[in-house]
């Protein structure tokens, strides 16, 4: 059976704390799993990344942050490390992470593969890195054979699981699956999933960060726009779909993109009898 977990980001209000360790428990109390905890772009939600890790792990949650190096110092992700191993932490995912709005061109943080190197360097800890995929190619590769090549450089710098960016066609999962094995790269490749609640939210994520929606998806989620019980039923029937054909195709793992809801990733779980 594939592993399950779940992506939330941190509220942006005090008021948003309760909902979101809702959320969480509804969905992890299903069988065994884990979350994790988004990280803003150039570290702005760091303060509330380290809040809604602790809160998670006081009420016993398996919980993995998102982690970029940024501009920041090497003793300073080490010391936030040192923090999170201090309260249990035994995973986290390393990114590059997004670029601070405004900064273009001019940003100079550190890539995923570096983070890597210096957690597998300065921690003495065991923990448990994951790192980004691509199964439609990162919106910032020359290539997909390069993009691949930025893969396995991570994984060959001591990261041990790779989450996919969110897709709609399985096909793309499966191709890219079998592209990293012939590229030497066997490590687990968990298939991000985003469930379908909103069409615009959608379009405005897929856009930003490459995940293509399939032309009739598109189509059909345009015109369902506006009846928002319409568009949950068909989004939970085409996400339920997706999700039976990786399961069927010996996925690694599922990782849902909750956006800090439960109730339609529920529903696709209740769907798929997990």
């Amino acid at each position: 059976m594939a592993d399950l977990s779940f992506e939330f980001f941190p509220p942006r209000t005090a008021a948003g704390a309760k909902p979101l360790l809702r959320a969480a428990k509804a969905l992890l109390e299903r069988r065994s799993a884990w979350c994790s905890v988004t990280y803003g772009a150039g570290g702005s939600t760091r303060d509330g990344t380290f809040e809604t890790v602790s809160a998670l792990r006081e009420a016993g949650i398996d919980v993995a942050p998102h982690l970029s190096w940024g501009r920041d110092s090497e003793d300073d992700v080490v010391r936030l490390l040192d923090r999170y191993t201090a309260m249990g932490i035994h995973r986290v995912v390393a990114l590059r992470g997004d670029r601070p709005s405004g900064v273009g061109n001019a940003w100079q943080g550190h890539y995923a593969e570096d983070l890597v190197r210096l957690i597998r360097r300065r921690v003495p800890a065991p923990i448990e890195i994951s790192v980004a995929g691509y199964p439609e190619v990162h919106p910032d590769a020359p290539s997909s054979g390069a993009d691949l090549e930025f893969l396995k450089r991570k994984l060959d710098a001591g990261a041990e699981v790779c989450i996919t960016q969110y897709f709609y066609n399985a096909d793309a999962y499966f191709d890219f699956r079998d592209r990293c094995q012939a590229a030497g790269i066997f490590a687990p490749i968990v298939a991000g999933i985003m469930p379908i609640t909103n069409y615009r939210n959608l379009v405005r994520f897929s856009d930003k960060c490459g995940a293509e929606i399939p032309r009739w998806l598109r189509h059909r989620l345009a015109e369902l726009d506006g009846d928002d019980e319409a568009l949950a039923d068909f989004g939970a029937d085409v996400v339920t779909g997706l999700c039976q054909r990786l399961l069927e195709g010996d996925v690694s793992g599922i990782h849902f993109y909750t956006l800090n809801r439960a109730a339609p990733t529920l529903r696709v779980l209740g769907n798929l009898g997990l």
